[in-house]
């Protein structure tokens, strides 16, 4: 779920559908690093994580998103560590009879990453180095899922 080395989404997605049985649909999500934030350009991101906590959170995600949406499988994959801009930062892929199940909980497990993972996120930039929080869009994003409970996670 956590890495350090480089993350490669074609892998990670050949390597999912090899696995994928009896799917309709196959969502995937690939982020990158920005090249620019604030109209600044980014020199580097660097993201800390409290792995068994930060772990801990993303398998509870993943479990919601499995029993609510009925998921053949899931993929979460997120890096820490030193990143430079356009490297992979988060790769996720769900497998489902149906599209819709397939978009709505890759975009819940997005937005789950975005507002209760536990990270820490620094950017490098131009201008100086900054922590930086969720915005209020990714927390009006993740109010979508309200009605999703997450199993013994707070």
């Amino acid at each position: 779920m956590l890495t350090e080395q480089p993350i490669n989404s074609s892998v990670l997605l050949a390597e999912f559908n090899s696995n994928i049985k009896n799917a309709g649909a196959i969502v995937s999500f690939s982020g990158v690093v920005r090249e620019h934030s604030n109209d600044q350009d980014v020199i580097n991101l660097y993201l800390q994580a409290y792995s068994r906590m930060t772990e801990d959170g993303i398998s509870t995600a993943m479990h919601t998103a499995i029993d609510h949406w009925s998921l053949i499988d899931v993929k979460v994959m997120h890096r820490i560590g030193l990143m430079s801009p356009r490297d992979e930062i988060v790769f996720i892929a769900t497998a489902a009879e149906h599209r819709r199940a397939a978009f709505q909980s890759a975009d819940f497990l997005m937005d789950f990453l975005k507002t209760r993972a536990i990270f820490w996120k620094k950017e490098i930039r131009s201008d100086g180095e900054f922590w930086i929080e969720p915005r209020s869009q990714d927390f009006e994003d993740f109010a979508r899922w309200s009605e999703l409970k997450l199993r013994d996670y707070q």
